[in-house]
């Protein structure tokens, strides 16, 4: 009996041998016990430019509390809620559409947005529901709760999934140095946009930058992570070290299809499509890939260092190896991809009511085995935006974002020409909280794009795009 992983030893003969699959996964899967920070909703989060920080920006202020004066504890309520009006919560988000285009990558095709235009790319309009969700918050101790969320998401092909499922431990803080952990299914933090909690939702835009878009498919991880918080002299310091598995097919929509802005999220048990590829890729790859996905039994690492100043402003550094085996693959042609990057994140406030915040991200993936001395397929990516966000009253914020994005692709088995791509976008959106049930956001996104391998579909390389979309949010 053999296993459905497969590991090249050679390139001769019998060069893709069968071998068991390890303990490693098995190990990773029983560690994810951990625990780690107090979730907020993305509403909650949206209410004010100061309290929509995006997940991550503010770890180490998030964690940095004193100890609370007696009396305190009674204030806050019962330590363990486990099943309760505050413990779970529906999410519902509806879509007014108007968007033109060539046909979206979610339907396999070359656009870099979720919603496409008619079949010769002009405008047309589209009502739909975009996700419905269901948010667990139980809280077991003071210092331990949990994290779960799962549900429905349009253009997704399970009817039902979950989203992510983890522990946190965030004890009580009385001096200078703290401690926090986290483990399970998760998303690290990396992303400026999104909120804590509320099932990883945007918070001031309905779309999200490439960079966090691609976070959202890619780099979701089954794992433990913990965090050392310091305060020194007024400044916040927080460093951050995770271990990871089920994550070894990250890079593949990078490399393959390259940046899209979207706001879908990957699943525990979903694919995303394909578009159509070469015919030597289109011969050892399945036309779907895995998210959560563990192939060549190797855990994967991440780190992230903070520090918020007493000035109005925070920075952080992250760094990602998911030390993929580019030789590892299954069965149904899901590959192991060796994929690390770097991501700069700063976020300042220019004034009480509107703050600045940016990310710009650097990395590399290969897959596939050498010839000539290259990998098959081997894809350095490029992106960094600009965030703006003004609070005009306790109902109303406006955003602007700017961003450009690329690949430079060097494989022994992809066209540089083609495969490479440079583009750029431009994002407006509006927010309006109705009440503490409803949010409504209006948002124009236009990306401009330039990718040889339209031309083998018949398409101009060159492709700009215009979305127009109203979004009512309902949190129950």
């Amino acid at each position: 009996m053999t296993s459905e992983t497969d590991r090249a030893s050679g390139t001769g003969g019998n060069r893709f041998p069968r071998r068991p699959l390890g303990f490693t996964s098995l190990a990773l899967a029983s560690l994810c016990c951990a625990g780690w920070a107090v979730p907020a909703s993305a509403q909650d989060a949206a209410a004010t430019v100061q309290d929509s920080d995006a997940q991550g920006s503010d770890t180490a202020e998030s964690s940095t509390a004193a100890q609370p004066p007696e009396g305190a504890a009674e204030a806050q309520g019962p330590a363990t809620d486990i099943f309760s009006r505050n413990t779970v919560s529906i999410l519902l988000d509806g879509r007014l559409v108007f968007a033109n285009g060539a046909e979206s990558w979610v339907d396999r095709g070359l656009g870099k947005t979720r919603f496409d235009g008619t079949h010769d790319g002009d405008y047309r309009i589209l009502p739909t529901p975009a996700e419905a969700m269901v948010l667990w918050t139980p809280r077991f101790t003071r210092s331990l709760s949990a994290n779960v969320s799962a549900g429905w998401q349009r253009d997704q092909d399970n009817p039902f999934d979950l989203i992510e499922a983890f522990l946190q431990f965030n004890p009580e803080r009385s001096g200078s140095v703290g401690f926090s952990a986290r483990g399970g299914l998760m998303w690290p933090e990396i992303s400026q946009e999104h909120s804590t909690g509320g099932a990883w939702s945007v918070v001031n835009s309905i779309t999200p930058s490439a960079i966090n878009a691609w976070i959202g498919e890619e780099v979701k991880v089954l794992g433990v992570e913990g965090t050392l918080h310091v305060s020194a002299s007024e400044h916040e310091f927080a460093g951050t070290l995770g271990i990871f598995g089920f994550n070894d097919t990250s890079g593949t929509l990078l490399s393959f299809r390259g940046w899209a802005l979207h706001d879908l999220k990957a699943t525990a048990f979903g694919y995303f499509p394909l578009p159509p590829q070469n015919e030597f890729i289109t011969e050892i790859q399945q036309d779907k890939t895995k998210s959560l996905k563990e192939i060549d039994d190797r855990p994967g690492f991440y780190a992230r260092l903070d520090w918020r100043p007493p000035w109005p402003m925070g920075l952080n550094l992250f760094y990602y190896n998911n030390r993929g085996d580019p030789e590892a693959f299954t069965k149904a042609g899901q590959w192991g991809w060796r994929t690390r990057f770097w991501n700069l994140g700063f976020n300042v406030d220019l004034g009480a009511s509107t703050r600045l915040i940016a990310q710009g991200m650097t990395g590399s993936t290969i897959m596939g085995f050498e010839t000539d001395g290259k990998r098959w397929v081997h894809t350095h990516f490029k992106s960094a935006f600009a965030l703006l966000t003004h609070q005009l009253s306790d109902s109303w914020a406006i955003s602007g974002r700017i961003e450009a994005f690329g690949t430079d692709e060097s494989g022994s088995e992809m066209s540089h020409d083609d495969e490479s791509e440079d583009g750029w976008s431009w994002m407006a959106a509006a927010r309006y909280t109705i009440n503490d049930n409803l949010t409504a956001f209006v948002e124009a996104l236009n990306v401009r794009s330039d990718r040889g391998t339209r031309n083998r579909l018949g398409l101009d390389s060159f492709q700009a795009q215009t979305v127009f979309q109203a979004s009512l949010r309902f949190k129950l």
